[in-house]
C-alpha cells in the first residue's frame, strides 16, 4: 500500500531515451554487483528529493527504503515507474517536469558511464570527461566564453545565500551563464539571482548547469533552476569538468566540499605549464564572512605558502565589482582562446597531472598514508590535501563513507605539526560556524587530527 507521503506513478521519456534496448533496460534493472539498479534508484531517488531537509545520503535511504525506480519495454518504447517516490516531486500526483527531466538526465549518464570503458587505447581522463560532456550536450558553441562556475556551501545562512543571488544577478546581466554543484546553498543562488536577471535582458537561452556525481548527488540533490544536469562517474571528473568548461570561478563560502574544489584550482593553475592560461579566479561573500574569508586565506598561505594567493583575488560585499571583473576579463580569455587555437567550450590548454584526475578512495588506510608536508612542491601538497578535505566529504554525506565511519571509526589523519594545526584550527572553525551540515543538524567528526 502506498503511505500518504509517497507517490507510485510512471511516465514515458521524451527524446532518443524511449528507444533503449533490451540489454540497455536489462542493466538499468541488475540488481546484481556488477548491475546498475542500485546506483540507478539512488540517483533517482536523490533528484526526486529535491528540497529536501537532509544531506545524509545514508538517512535518505533509510528513510525512503520502500521506494523503487523500473524501466517497462513497450512495443512503442519504454515506461519509467516510480514506486513510493517523494511526495514533493509532484504537484496534484503529477511529477514536476524539471524533475522528470533530471531523471531522463540519470539513465542518460549511467548508462553512458556503463557502455564505456574507463580508458581505452589512447584515451586520456580528459577524453572521458569530454566525451561525457558531449554526451550529454552542454558543450555548446558559444559565440564568446560567459561561463561562470560557482561553487560554495550547501549549508549557509540566508544572508549569504542573499548575496550569491546578488552575483547571479549581476553576472546574469551582463550575459553570463552559470554552472555550479547544482545542490542547495551557494550552489542554487547564483543560478536563481542570474535568472532573474537574464529574464529582465530577455535571454532565453541562459544556461544554468549543474554537474554532480552518483556519491554526492543524495546529499546535493539538483536544485529548480539547473536546467542541464550531468553526472560524472566520479569526483575527479568531475572537478576536471567543472574547470574544463570554466571561463571564471567564484568561490563563495563554504565547507569542506568547498576547500576541496579550492585545492583543486589552486594545485593545477600553479603548475608550470598553466602560467599563462587566464582562468580568472574570486573568493567572495558579504561583509559578515570577512572572518570567514581571513581565515581561508591564513590557512592556504600556512599550507601552500605566499606563493599561493598570487591565483586569487579576495572582494568582499560588491557583487558589483565581482561581475565586472568577471565581464571584463572574458576578453582575455577569448584573446587566448583564439590565439592558441583552443575551443571555447571546453579549455583543452589547460594541464591537470594524473595524480589530480586518479580516483581517490577514503578508506582509513589511503587517509591516514596522506603526505600532509609542507616542503613538499605545491601542486603536490595541494593533490594530497585536496584528498583529505575530499575524504571528510564522504564521511560527512556520502552513503559508503558514513557507514565506514561507524563501522571502523573516525578518519585520522597526520603530518607536519603547524600544518596539522592549521587545519585543525579551519576545520573547527567550520563546524562552529555550521557549515559542515545542514542548519539544525549537529555535526559529529568524521575524522581525528593527530
Amino acid at each position: 500500500m502506498t503511505r500518504s507521503d509517497r507517490v507510485s506513478t510512471s511516465f514515458s521519456p521524451a527524446g532518443s531515451l524511449h528507444l533503449l534496448s533490451r540489454s540497455e533496460v536489462e542493466r538499468l534493472l541488475d540488481v546484481s554487483n556488477s548491475g546498475l539498479h542500485r546506483l540507478f534508484r539512488n540517483c533517482a531517488l536523490a533528484v526526486l528529493n529535491c528540497g529536501g531537509e537532509t544531506d545524509n545520503s545514508k538517512e535518505l535511504l533509510d528513510q525512503y527504503h520502500d521506494f523503487d525506480i523500473n524501466v517497462v519495454r513497450q512495443e512503442r518504447g519504454i515506461r519509467i515507474e516510480l514506486v513510493n517516490a517523494p511526495e514533493a516531486a509532484f504537484v496534484d500526483g503529477v511529477l514536476i517536469q524539471g524533475i522528470k527531466e533530471h531523471l531522463v538526465s540519470v539513465v542518460r549518464d549511467l548508462l553512458y558511464s556503463h557502455e564505456l570503458p574507463e580508458c581505452t587505447p589512447g584515451e586520456t581522463t580528459t577524453d572521458i570527461v569530454f566525451s561525457r560532456l558531449r554526451h550529454a550536450n552542454v558543450l555548446s558553441d558559444v559565440p564568446t566564453p560567459n561561463m561562470m562556475v560557482c561553487w560554495g556551501g550547501h549549508s549557509i545562512p540566508r544572508q549569504e545565500y542573499e548575496y550569491t543571488k546578488e552575483v547571479g544577478y549581476q553576472l546574469g546581466l551582463r550575459g553570463l551563464d552559470i554552472c555550479t554543484g547544482c545542490g542547495p546553498g551557494a550552489m542554487k543562488g547564483p543560478m536563481k539571482g542570474a535568472a532573474v536577471s537574464s529574464g529582465k535582458q530577455r535571454r532565453s537561452n541562459a544556461r544554468y548547469l549543474g554537474i554532480s556525481e552518483p556519491g554526492i548527488i543524495a546529499a546535493e540533490p539538483p536544485n529548480p533552476m539547473v536546467n542541464g544536469l550531468v553526472i560524472m562517474p566520479d569526483i575527479e571528473k568531475r572537478l576536471e569538468a567543472f574547470v574544463r568548461m570554466a571561463h571564471g570561478i567564484i568561490v563563495f563560502p563554504g565547507g569542506v566540499g568547498t576547500m576541496e574544489e579550492i585545492l583543486y584550482i589552486l594545485g593545477i593553475l600553479s603548475h608550470p605549464d598553466n602560467q599563462r592560461i587566464p582562468l580568472p579566479l574570486i573568493f567572495t561573500g558579504p561583509e559578515t564572512c570577512r572572518q570567514y574569508f581571513e581565515q581561508l586565506d591564513t590557512f592556504l598561505k600556512a599550507t601552500l605558502g605566499l606563493e599561493a594567493t598570487a591565483y586569487y583575488r579576495i572582494i568582499i560585499d560588491d557583487a558589483q565589482t565581482v561581475a565586472r571583473h568577471m565581464a571584463t576579463s572574458m576578453k582575455n580569455v577569448t584573446d587566448f582562446r583564439r590565439e592558441t587555437h583552443d575551443a571555447f567550450s571546453f579549455n583543452w590548454k589547460l594541464f591537470i597531472d594524473t595524480p589530480f584526475q586518479e580516483p581517490f578512495e577514503p578508506t582509513h588506510d589511503n587517509m591516514a598514508n596522506l603526505q600532509l608536508d609542507p616542503t613538499r612542491p605545491m601542486a603536490e601538497l595541494a593533490c594530497d590535501l585536496r584528498r583529505a578535505f575530499s575524504g571528510i566529504v564522504a564521511g560527512n554525506v556520502k552513503e559508503e563513507g558514513i557507514r565506514g565511519i561507524e563501522q571502523f571509526g573516525p578518519y585520522i589523519l597526520k603530518g607536519d605539526t603547524t600544518l596539522m594545526d592549521a587545519m585543525d584550527k579551519l576545520l573547527t572553525a567550520f563546524a562552529k560556524d555550521g557549515r559542515m551540515k545542514l542548519a539544525g543538524a549537529e555535526y559529529q567528526p568524521c575524522y581525528r587530527i593527530e
